[in-house]
């Protein structure tokens, strides 16, 4: 009796008669079992799923290992390749503490697109909000592809990034920026949207609520609001500057509205803002009636406070898309999507016109 070779199929078999024992077993198909379904050796599973086959093997046999694939419900390992490859296929995106939704929205977003091309995302906030951190890895190089980073958590990245591991920056300034791209929402027209919208209804006298934090998107928003009102005769502008947290804010504006008669308030941040209604409201005042108020986000919070807050709308999401559809296209090659992300003034009911002197 002659042996049946066991990379040959016996006559009459079924070409996934193999594999179906295999699933029913609960156990997952691997490349030999393809093989063994298809007929052909190992190296030529791998040379047809790696679409490497042409010259090599013919049509009709590549055409017969996919059909066994597909039979088999094989999928490739794709941890065990990228580890030969010297890829992980994961990315690690910096962010400052998770202190409100916004930056959820962006590891949401980047999540999105990272799935859509075989990547997964581990998240890292900065215990401490800002700055510096202590590296997540033992060697960031040996478990990342690349890093997506606020420009709120800068500091920690010398350490995760090394030398050679791509980096996108998000809310960076471009011209100083650390990574091979930089990704931004448009804040610089937010704060003319809304210094337009305030002046428009008739305010002059202002109180700028800032985050009281080193980073380049605060200063944009300082900067940007300090120019556009300095182009209308007669306006003045107050700064306060707090920790972005309700508390911090009250202690602030409540300062600050005590030493400066001011009819509108501008906050970096919706958070400033829900501490600058509680500042208003112990003077004894009132929103919008005596002080309007606004902010930069478009947080649930925006609508959970009365008046509802008019804001700049943030898409968070976007951000993160962006972000790293930047980052994939930096690992390609090839040059990332220019231009800033557009942002929208949200008007409710926290702003109306000044009251009369």
């Amino acid at each position: 009796m002659c042996a049946v070779h066991p990379s040959r199929s016996r006559p009459g078999r079924r070409p996934d008669e193999g594999a179906g024992q295999v699933s029913r077993a609960g156990i997952r198909p691997t490349s030999r079992d393809v093989a063994r379904s298809a007929g052909v050796s190992q190296a030529a599973v791998s040379l047809v799923l790696g679409d490497k086959w042409r010259g090599r093997v013919s049509a009709a046999t590549a055409e017969r290992v996919r059909q066994a694939a597909r039979d088999l419900g094989y999928r490739p390992n794709l941890a065990a390749r990228n580890l030969r490859l010297g890829h992980t296929r994961t990315v690690l995106l910096v962010v400052p503490a998770l202190t409100t939704e916004f930056f959820a929205g962006v590891y949401t977003g980047a999540t999105r697109v990272a799935a859509e091309h075989g990547f997964g995302v581990v998240l890292y906030p900065s215990p401490e909000g800002i700055g510096a951190v202590r590296d997540p890895f033992a060697s960031a190089q040996a478990a990342l592809d690349g890093v997506i980073a606020s420009s709120m958590a800068a500091d920690a990245l010398t350490a995760i990034r090394g030398d050679q591991l791509p980096l996108v920056m998000l809310d960076s300034d471009p011209e100083g920026s650390l990574g091979a791209a930089t990704v931004n929402l448009d804040i610089a027209d937010g704060v003319r949207q809304v210094a337009d919208h305030l002046l428009g209804l008739g305010h002059r006298r202002f109180l700028h609520l800032g985050a009281d934090i080193a980073s380049w998107t605060f200063e944009v928003r300082a900067r940007e609001l300090a120019a556009r009102l300095r182009t209308v005769p007669g306006t003045t502008l107050h700064t306060a500057r707090a920790p972005i947290s309700i508390d911090g804010a009250l202690a602030a504006a409540e300062a600050a509205l005590g030493r400066h008669r001011v009819t509108a308030v501008v906050c970096d941040d919706d958070k400033l803002a829900a501490g600058a209604y509680k500042a208003v409201r112990r003077l004894g005042l009132r929103v919008p009636d005596d002080v309007s108020v606004t902010g930069i986000d478009d947080l649930a919070l925006a609508t959970a406070i009365d008046p509802e807050l008019t804001t700049v709308r943030l898409d968070a999401e976007l951000f993160g898309e962006r972000g790293m559809r930047a980052l994939l296209a930096v690992l390609e090659g090839g040059t990332p999507q220019a231009g800033d992300i557009p942002v929208e003034l949200v008007v409710r009911g926290s702003t109306a016109p000044p009251a009369a002197p």
